[in-house]
């Protein structure tokens, strides 16, 4: 979920692993947002650091799993539990968008950019089936050096496909006529690097023992589909705006 420039390996390479206590394969359950609740309060203003809105595809659920058992095993090893905290899913993100550029819902005036790229996004679901993606390689986006020690980003990463990489651009296209703001620099098509997250917060000097413990699990390669596309909103938590299921017409939210 966090944004970065080109992934490295570097992590991967260092030393050899260490042992690790046994990891059990039934992941517990995550958040799910209910229809039947109460409706969430307002979301956090826009001058909160790190909050913004997301496009993301989530996963069939025997995907999901998969991905969830690296996410409980880090965790428990305290190699990064921010996903987790934040009531995220396990999911690629297709599209960041900064929250200066979009106001909240129903703060806008004359229509909403957020309310007016919701249809778009259904439309497109609609015309879409379920999207084959294999999880192949194991990278990292490393923290800059003035950043905080626990901002390295572990994720596995998707074999491209010219499916993914064309509904990457179909979304790029809707931002931009639909709201008239342009994809930021990291999610532009021709800089795009597909990835789905286990750990966004590993500290600096642990880097090479989450490699090891993640091949210790061997889940990869994984393969499944991408089912769902949402909006969300992410701040200290993740919030759900819509989800709308691929080949289908039906959805969560409001429109």
């Amino acid at each position: 979920m966090a944004q970065g420039t080109a992934p490295s390996a570097a992590g991967a390479a260092g030393g050899g692993c260490l042992s690790a206590p046994a990891v059990s394969t039934t992941p517990p359950g995550t958040p799910r947002a209910s229809a039947a609740a109460a409706a969430p309060p307002p979301p956090p203003p826009s001058s909160v650091p790190g909050y913004y809105y997301a496009v993301e595809l989530y996963f069939d659920p025997a995907l999901e799993n998969q991905v969830l058992k690296a996410w409980n095993a880090l965790a428990r090893r305290q190699l990064g539990s921010r996903l987790i905290d934040a009531a995220a899913r396990p999911h690629l993100p297709l599209l960041h968008l900064p929250a200066a550029a979009l106001p909240p819902p129903g703060t806008g005036a004359g229509g909403d950019p957020l309310l007016r790229l919701a249809p778009s996004l259904r439309a497109l679901a609609s015309r879409l089936d379920p999207l084959p993606l294999a999880l192949s390689s194991l990278a990292a986006l490393p923290a800059s050096a003035s950043s905080s020690q626990h901002d390295n980003v572990l994720f596995l990463a998707p074999t491209p496909s010219a499916a993914l990489l064309g509904l990457h651009a179909q979304l790029c296209e809707l931002l931009r006529k639909d709201t008239g703001v342009e994809a930021p620099d990291a999610f532009r098509p021709d800089h795009w690097v597909p990835r789905c997250a286990v750990a966004v917060d590993v500290p600096r000097g642990r880097m090479a023992e989450a490699f090891c413990l993640l091949r210790e699990l061997k889940l990869l390669p994984v393969s499944g589909y991408g089912m769902d596309i949402a909006l969300v909103e992410v701040g200290q938590t993740v919030r759900e705006l819509v989800s709308y299921p691929l080949g289908g017409s039906g959805g969560a939210g409001a429109d």
